[in-house]
């Protein structure tokens, strides 16, 4: 079983991920702020995903998150007109930035990599 978990706060994207991620057989947590998603990476985690738009400072997690953690996978999605927000979260260390239509439409495939 592959396992994911994920910095957000909006309702309605974290049941669209958790209704995939159960259909796919992945283990799906959210966390609402850096300091709890941190504490969610044990057991180990193939992939986090952050909303760039969550209230809890997503790019400083992200510093975090690399400052610690070279190898894994940080997807991140905002709205595609936001690019100064996606440049800043490059910078900090993002794996793939994606518009959020692009993530809702690959989020299947996104998931099913942290299976492996």
């Amino acid at each position: 079983m592959g396992r994911a978990v994920a910095l957000m706060d909006d309702l309605f994207f974290q049941m669209k991920i958790a209704e995939t991620a159960k259909q796919l057989g992945v283990d799906f947590k959210v966390a609402t702020s850096g300091e709890a998603l941190l504490g969610m990476l044990d057991p180990p985690t193939k992939l986090v995903i952050i909303d760039l738009n969550a209230r809890s400072s997503p790019v400083a997690t992200i510093e975090h998150l690399r400052a610690t953690q070279k190898e894994l996978r940080v997807v991140a999605f905002l709205s595609h007109v936001q690019t100064e927000l996606a440049a800043m979260a490059r910078v900090a260390g993002c794996s793939e930035i994606l518009p959020r239509s692009a993530f809702t439409r690959d989020l299947a495939a996104i998931l099913e990599a942290a299976k492996d």
